[in-house]
């Protein structure tokens, strides 16, 4: 059973969003097939500037592990 949402949480939602031709779910299961979130701490991410300097990163990484194998 669900909390009940305190009343400050209760009323923000405004009355100019419209959400009767929405649909649940709609991109869900593209999405959770297609992508790997990984959240960085923040003084990780200050080393990189954008997502494909990290992508960079992590593919020379990869390369020197490859060879070497993975640790047991």
């Amino acid at each position: 059973m669900k909390k009940p949402l305190p009343k400050s949480v209760e009323n923000k939602m405004l009355s100019e969003y419209d959400f009767s031709k929405g649909v649940r779910g709609k991109h869900a299961r593209s999405y959770a097939d297609g992508s790997n979130v990984v959240v960085l701490e923040p003084d990780v991410a200050k080393a990189f500037p954008n997502p494909k300097k990290v992508n960079e990163a992590l593919r020379v990484l990869a390369g020197i592990m490859r060879p070497q194998g993975r640790p047991s």
